[in-house]
C-alpha cells in the first residue's frame, strides 16, 4: 500500500540537516552550563527523557552532579543552575517549575519558539527554531537538543550528522512491523534514549512498548518475551541476553551505531507501524502539540489538559 508522507516522517527525514546546524550554533553557548556546577535538568514527555541522557552523559564527562526531573517532580533542592527542555515553551510544569525558582537560581530554557513564556522566566534562552515541528510527535528537536548539549560536553558531534543519515536510508529489522511487543533496552545515557524509543512507538502507532535499563530485564520483564516480541537494545548489550531473548522466543536487535543515530532508524519504525496498522501518525490519540493546564480544573476531577507536554 502506498502513502502520502506524513508531517511526522518528512520532520524525521530533517534530522541530519538539523543536527548540523546544532553543531554549528554550538559555539555560541559556550559556558552555557558551566563545569563543576550542580545542575537540574526538567522536562515532560520527550523533553524528559532528553533530560535523562544528557543528565548521566554530563556526569560522565566529570562536569558536575546532574539530575533530571519531570518538571512537575522538581525537589525542594539546591542547585547551582535549572536547565528546562520545553518544545512549544509554554509547558505549564516548566514553566511553573522556572517561576518557582526565578531570582534564586540561575535558569537556562531550550525551545523552539521564540516569544513564549520559558522565555519570559528564563534568564537565558537557546533557541533552537530551525528544529521546530508542525508534528505533535516530537522527533527533530528533542534530538537537535541533546546534540546541542553532547557538544557542549566536548563531544565530537560532526560524525553523527554523518550516522543520521545512515538511519534515514538503513533497512528495518526483518520482521519488526508484524510484531506486536516491544521493548527497548539502555545502559547508562541510554537509559534515556530507550524511554523515548518506547514513547515514540506509544504515540505514533498504540504499540505495546516498554522500556528499562538493559540489567534489569531479567528481573521481571522477559516474562513478556515470546515471539511477539522485539527487544532492541540501545549502546552496549549485557553479555548472555541476546541468547536469553531468543531462547524465549523474541527478536533480538542491536547496532554499532551511537544510540542517537539508531533512535532515528526507532522512529522510522514508529511510522512505518502506524501505516502497517492503519493509524495516522499525525494524528496520535489524546495527545496535542503541547499540554497547557488550566487554573481552574474540573469540579469532577477530571482531566483539563491531554497529551505530552513539549
Amino acid at each position: 500500500m502506498t502513502h502520502v508522507e506524513s508531517v511526522t516522517a518528512g520532520e524525521i527525514a530533517d534530522q541530519p540537516e538539523c543536527w548540523e546546524r546544532a553543531a554549528a550554533e554550538s559555539s555560541r553557548w559556550e559556558g552555557l552550563l558551566p563545569p563543576g556546577e550542580r545542575l537540574a535538568v526538567v522536562g515532560c514527555g520527550t523533553s524528559l527523557f532528553m533530560a535523562q541522557s544528557f543528565a548521566a552523559l554530563r556526569e560522565r564527562a566529570g562536569q558536575g552532579e546532574t539530575d533530571a526531573f519531570p518538571a512537575s517532580e522538581y525537589p525542594d533542592r539546591r542547585y547551582d543552575r535549572v536547565l528546562a527542555l520545553t518544545r512549544s515553551g509554554t509547558t505549564t510544569e516548566v514553566c511553573d517549575a522556572l517561576a518557582a525558582v526565578r531570582g534564586s537560581v540561575p535558569t537556562v530554557a531550550i525551545t523552539a519558539t521564540g516569544q513564549a513564556p520559558v522565555s519570559r522566566l528564563a534568564d537565558r534562552t537557546v533557541l533552537l527554531d530551525f528544529a521546530d515541528e508542525r508534528s505533535v510527535v516530537q522527533t527533530r528537536f528533542a534530538t537537535s537538543a541533546l546534540l546541542l548539549l553532547r557538544a557542549q560536553l566536548g563531544e565530537p558531534v560532526g560524525p553523527l550528522v554523518a550516522a543520521a543519515r545512515r538511519a534515514l536510508v538503513e533497512e528495518l529489522p526483518d520482521g519488526a512491523v508484524e510484531r506486536e511487543q516491544f521493548t527497548f533496552l539502555g545502559r547508562g545515557w541510554t537509559v534515556g534514549i530507550a524511554n523515548e524509543a518506547a514513547l515514540k512507538l506509544r504515540e505514533a502507532a498504540r504499540v505495546w512498548t516498554e522500556a528499562y535499563p538493559a540489567m534489569e530485564y531479567r528481573h521481571g520483564p522477559i516474562s513478556v518475551t515470546d515471539e511477539r516480541s522485539l527487544v532492541w537494545a540501545l549502546g552496549e548489550s549485557p553479555a548472555g541476553l541476546p541468547g536469553e531473548v531468543r531462547a524465549a522466543g523474541g527478536s533480538w536487535v542491536c547496532s554499532v551505531e551511537d544510540p542517537l543515530a539508531e533512535l532515528v532508524r526507532i522512529q522510522r519504525l514508529a511510522v512505518r507501524l502506524a501505516h502497517h496498522r492503519g493509524i495516522d501518525p499525525d494524528r496520535p490519540r489524546n495527545l496535542r502539540r503541547s499540554v497547557i493546564l488550566s487554573a481552574n480544573p474540573p469540579a469532577d476531577g477530571g482531566a483539563s489538559g491531554a497529551g505530552e507536554t513539549r
